[in-house]
């Protein structure tokens, strides 16, 4: 049975990220990428957090554990900046909450495209 998908399209997640995360089809685009990364993160798909980070950046798996506290409330996208053919990036803000508490992620992710396969590299924190 499907479930609305947690990257916030109006689509659920049979139809939007988990041909991403299941099928290994390839994100289009940076925002898709961002989108389905985000859904990564509230399922704790840590295989393909890593397989989806460009491997000059890419952290030890252990540092992406899963925290049963946080809970992933939403994501809203607020601009999707292509730099040329293979460089853009992601203006995002993430909601969750820890031990009840809300908290907000405002990030703008940088991206690149190796292979024809966008890949997370980095990112800036935007203090609230």
């Amino acid at each position: 049975m499907s479930f609305p998908c947690p990257c916030g399209a109006a689509a659920d997640y049979d139809r939007c990220c988990r041909r991403y995360l299941d099928e290994g089809l390839l994100p289009p685009d940076a925002e898709a990428l961002m989108r389905s990364r985000y859904t990564a993160y509230t399922l704790d798909r840590v295989d393909y957090l890593l397989a989806t980070w460009q491997a000059a950046h890419r952290p030890a798996a252990q540092e992406l554990g899963s925290d049963p506290s946080v809970k992933w409330l939403g994501l809203q996208v607020k601009a999707f900046r292509p730099a040329d053919a293979d460089h853009a990036a992601v203006e995002f803000v993430a909601r969750y909450k820890i031990g009840g508490r809300a908290h907000r992620l405002h990030e703008t992710s940088r991206f690149v495209r190796e292979d024809g396969r966008w890949l997370y590299t980095d990112g800036d924190i935007h203090s609230t």
